[in-house]
């Protein structure tokens, strides 16, 4: 059965890229809803948007979504993840800002609020997508791929040349509490070339190294108190995959192969598989097949500690 929440839940705090503070509030919202946005400062207008892979503006940084009348919000991705990782099918998030508060640069505060909330079923059957057949999107030596899987899974391979990184890979079964036991508390990194340039073109202006993102210099981890996780980058490229992933419009039963993809490739790979009727099909998911699902019997005691 889909879930909502119990009750709303409120965050707040600044913007990775822009700066900019917004609050937040993740509201209950009725079965079949799905996610959907809404700008609380707009007031002349349209301002909510869909949480859909048609409404994404495609950026290398990030996940944008934006309506029809160009109102948009940016950085979606990690509430996404938390969204999906716990279960949560229909939600109402007002926004007064641009962006999605970085938080601690994972989704670990999501999920512990949301799981602190608890969640309400509701009358009504999960509508997954079930992938039918492969597909795959490539560009230069990145590579997104979907194929056919009773369950969620996500395999990812990412390759830097800053030896602290250097090459890592992962797969994992997303059923049940796997993303809130194995991917929420891990925080986006960088390098710190890549800092440098984003500040010099005024981006990144809310990010703080050690507070909401890991940052590499060639074989040295800069940020205080180093890493969660021995592999943290490829486990949140994992969850990044999971957030784009989510705006399919429901659990994606399917296996994800990411080789160097980012935002704008997962996205560019929903639109191919959406392309095709013969890729995907609408299903109504069984009661087993409910109980495989990312969130399915999550609990509070899952988040790693050091979250």
């Amino acid at each position: 059965m889909q879930k909502t929440l119990k009750a709303p839940v409120h965050f707040n705090g600044v913007g990775l890229h822009s700066g900019a503070a917004a609050n937040l509030v993740v509201r209950p919202a009725k079965a079949h809803h799905g996610i959907v946005f809404r700008r609380t400062d707009i007031h002349v207008g349209a301002a909510s948007i869909a949480a859909q892979w048609d409404n994404v503006d495609r950026t290398p940084l990030c996940t944008l979504l934006v309506n029809a009348n160009g109102v948009s919000v940016s950085t979606v991705e990690h509430l996404m993840a938390a969204l999906a990782g716990c279960g949560i099918h229909n939600a109402l998030i007002d926004i007064d800002g641009p962006e999605v508060p970085i938080l601690d640069g994972s989704s670990a505060p999501f999920v512990r609020a949301f799981l602190e909330c608890g969640l309400r079923v509701q009358d009504a059957p999960i509508r997954a997508i079930e992938i039918l057949r492969p597909v795959q999107v490539q560009n230069g030596e990145a590579v997104a791929r979907l194929v056919p899987s009773p369950v969620m899974e996500i395999a990812f391979e990412i390759e830097f040349s800053d030896k602290a990184i250097g090459t890592q890979t992962k797969r994992l079964t997303m059923e049940n509490g796997t993303f809130v036991r194995e991917l929420c508390d891990c925080r986006t990194f960088c390098r710190q070339a890549d800092v440098d340039a984003m500040h010099a073109q005024g981006l990144a202006l809310g990010g703080v190294p050690g507070e909401n993102a890991v940052v590499f210099d060639g074989d040295t981890v800069t940020s205080p108190g180093g890493l969660r996780r021995v592999d943290e980058p490829v486990r949140h490229k994992m969850l990044d995959a999971l957030g784009d992933l989510a705006l399919a419009g429901g659990p994606v039963l399917g296996l994800y192969t990411g080789t160097r993809a980012g935002h704008n490739l997962t996205n560019t790979l929903l639109r191919e598989v959406f392309s095709d009727p013969s890729n995907y099909r609408m299903i109504d998911c069984s009661a087993t097949q409910s109980e495989r699902l990312p969130g399915a019997g999550v609990h509070l005691a899952e988040i790693p500690e050091v979250a």
